[in-house]
Formats: structure tokens, sequence, C-alpha cells
């Protein structure tokens, strides 16, 4: 895999026509695995001297956001100087010299930035139900498995086998375990498929890591943010929602609110995170688990407008569908309001309705037309009426990308109606997990203790 990932660079080097294997977007570890892996096997197997080059779709800068990525490709000796990123090559340049052919991995659909792409997709391969409005006209292989990197060693150890090296093999077995959270039957993430590859690779090379071994470490990695700036740590799991061009953003940190609230120039940093992004107001939503193995949840909200603070916070800490049982604790600044969160059942999913209510809540109070600065000096009294009024209705309008879905239940068989997969599989981010581990943690500790009475 090293050697080829330096051909690749050189390749980039000679003006000839290029076969670019794209992952999507979110260049999650799964998008990565699969675009290097399969154009890793095409590159070989293919007899023509055509150039087949794996591109990530991010910038080169976002890469340390994903530290499962990072901790990975240190893991299998994979320098990141030898990965091409998004920014390193213009595609839409190479489309209009006639130089591009495009295969899409882990997605299927082009955003509307590369719309002008969809001429050169040949071929697409995907885990998710298909859109068959914006599906490019091609060659498209799809099917319904926890992981992209499962459809992507299945065409290897069918198609030729004998190119596999342990590097390789050891990217698409670890893939494949994160991806399916440790193959666990109670997760309901893994079908047979996953788990056969998942064996296979294990019979052709025996000393790859142990599964617990290897999951362990990549969890570990994807929650990891001590080297990652205060920006980074925003934005490496990110949220927003907005009212005439009124935008809060709203953060998972995977870490204590206290050692959080400590990070040097904090209030700065927000300060010019919310500029950067035109952002009205932050919230942030820590997670970690305490010594006694117990999920903890923690809230700040940072906003230097105070009527829009007010009323975010009066939402938050009147709420009860769902009751979050806030605790305030205390505070570094006067524009940073900081909270113990008792219920730790009510995820950010479930934070992002109320975010949408405090948005109308606040318009409703201060009478701003859209677009108009916001004005100083309203009272609390005036919030908590439109507080008492707006009651705790959930406000709908959330686009699909806020709304992280539950996982599947276990696949039934094939043959039987109504498939739970038939919906396609979710997309797994690390809060997700976070709330599965949660649950399993909780339920647990419940059955301890019962068995103990």
């Amino acid at each position: 895999m090293e050697d080829y990932l330096q051909g690749c660079r050189v390749a980039l080097q000679e003006s000839r026509p290029i076969h670019v294997v794209l992952g999507n977007e979110a260049c999650d570890l799964d998008s990565m695995v699969s675009a290097l892996a399969l154009a890793f096997y095409l590159a070989k197997t293919t007899e023509a001297e055509e150039v087949f080059v794996p591109v990530l779709n991010i910038k080169r800068s976002e890469l340390p956001l994903r530290g499962d990525n990072v901790f990975f490709l240190q893991k299998t000796h994979i320098p990141e100087s030898l990965l091409i990123f998004r920014d390193e090559i213009d595609l839409h340049a190479l489309q209009q010299a006639g130089q591009l052919t495009l295969i899409l991995v882990d997605n299927h659909v082009l955003p509307k930035s590369d719309a002008a792409l969809e001429e050169a997709v040949a071929e697409v391969l995907d885990h998710r139900p298909i859109d068959q409005k914006h599906c490019p006209p091609c060659h498209v292989s799809v099917e319904l498995v926890g992981s992209c990197a499962t459809l992507v060693a299945e065409r290897i150890l069918q198609g030729a086998p004998e190119i596999l090296d342990w590097q390789t093999a050891a990217l698409l077995h670890g893939t494949i375990i994160l991806d399916c959270v440790n193959m666990d039957p109670k997760i309901g993430k893994a079908t047979l498929k996953d788990n056969q590859y998942v064996e296979n690779l294990e019979a052709l090379f025996p000393n790859l890591p142990k599964r617990n071994d290897i999951f362990d470490s990549l969890q570990k990695a994807k929650f990891d943010v001590s080297g990652l700036t205060t920006e980074q740590m925003l934005r490496k799991d990110q949220k927003t929602v907005s009212r005439q061009g009124t935008k809060v953003a709203i953060s998972a940190i995977y870490m204590d609110l206290e050692a959080f609230l400590q990070r040097s120039g904090l209030i700065a940093d927000l300060h010019a995170f919310c500029q950067a992004h035109s952002y009205d107001a932050l919230v942030a939503m820590t997670i970690f688990f305490n010594t006694c193995n117990e999920p903890v949840r923690q809230l700040a909200v940072f906003c230097p407008h105070t009527a829009l603070r007010v009323t975010v916070c009066g939402v938050l800490e009147r709420s009860h569908s769902p009751s979050l049982k806030l605790t305030p604790a205390p505070s570094i600044h006067p524009n940073l309001q900081a909270y113990l969160q008792g219920n730790t059942q009510v995820s950010r999913k479930k934070l992002l309705p109320l975010l949408q209510e405090a948005l109308s809540a606040y318009f409703d109070s201060t009478n701003i037309p859209s677009g108009q600065p916001e004005t100083e000096g309203v009272s609390r009294e005036q919030v908590d009426k439109e507080l008492d009024r707006a009651g705790n209705s959930l406000i709908p309008g959330l686009s699909q990308d806020e709304e992280e879905p539950p996982l599947p239940p276990t696949p039934m068989n094939s043959l039987v109606d109504e498939c739970p997969l038939d919906q396609g599989l979710p997309k797994l981010s690390a809060e997700v997990i976070f709330e599965k581990c949660s649950q399993i943690s909780l339920s647990e500790s419940t059955t301890a203790s019962r068995s103990k009475k």
C-alpha cells in the first residue's frame, strides 16, 4: 500500500487521464479506507497503464479532526504525507480537460458544488439505500451492510486475493470492526456479510490485531481531543440551528466540562470561533464516562448577546419534555453559563428542537424583524412570559442531517418481508456510539444492582 501511494503522488505530476476513487465529504474511517483499498485493488488488477488515485474528500487541514483516521494511519505505518486530499487536486479542471474518471465509494450522490463532475462518474460502490433522483447514470453496486469496507474486502478477495497485503487487510479489518461496533449482536449493526469478511481476513492474516484491542483503540482515538485546538474540538462534531439569520451552533465535546473551561484563552477562542462562522450563540455539550463507567453530560452556553443567552438558558432550564435536570455550575465569564446535566439520556439530538424553540421565543420576545440586529435591554421577565407561552412544544423543521437515527435491529433473513434494513443503515457518529455504550452500561449496572439485592 505504501509503495502504491508513493506512485500516486508521482502520477499527479504527469499530464494524463486519471481515475479518481472518491469517498464521501465526511471522510470518516470507512470512507477513507474504502477509497484507499479500492483504488489499490483497481490499480493492481487493471492491465492497461491506467492511473487510479484515491482522494480523501476533505482539506488536508481537516484530517486532525478525525482522530481514528489519524491513529489508524499511524498504526498501519501509512504516512499522512502520501495521502491526496481534495484541496490538492483540481477535479473540475481535470473534468474540463477530459482527463477525469470518477469512482464513488461510500457515497453515491455528489453535492451541488460538484454537480459538473457527474458526467465523469463511471462507477458507484456504496452501502446506503440509493437515492434514485440523484444517483449518477452509471454502474451502481449497492448492498446494505454495516461497513462499505466489507464490500471492498469482498471485491478484493473474490477478484484478486493474491494482491492483498497485511497493511491493506489490517485497514479493512479494523474499519469493519469499528463500523459494526465490534460485531456485537446486541447492537445489531453487523450483517452476515460483515461477519464473513472479518473472519476471512483473520483466516488469511492470523496476526491481525485482536478484535477487542483494535476496536477499543479506534474508539478511544475517535473520542480523543487532547491534541486539538479549541476550534478543532468545536468543529469535530458540530451541528447548527438557525432562524431569520440568527444561528446557534451546538458542539459535542468529549471531555469533562471543568477541564474544557480551564483551557488557556478559551473565551477568546469562543469569540473568534463564533465570529469566524457567524454564530450568534454556541452550546457545548461535554460527554464522558466517570470512574464508575457511568455517562456524564454537561452544558455550556456561550453568547455575548444578553437577551439571546437568557432566552436559550431559560428554555433549557424550563424544559420538561425532555427534562434536562440542569444544575448551574460555576462560570468563568459573564457571557458563559455552565450546567451539570442530571438527565444523561438527553442527547444533542434531543437538544436541537429545544434550541429551535429558544430561537422562536427569542424573536417573539424581542419582535426583531428578519435581518435586523438584536436590541439590547430585553428583560428576563419579558423573556419568561414568552417561554411560558411557548411551553415545551418541539419545533419541526430539522433537516435530515440534524437527526441521528437510532441503530437498526439485527437484520432478519433476506427472504422475510419488511426487513428492518429496507430503509438502510444510519450513519454512526461518535455520539450515537456513545449513546449505545451508555445504554448498555446503564442496563448492566441496573442488572448488577438487582442481582446483589
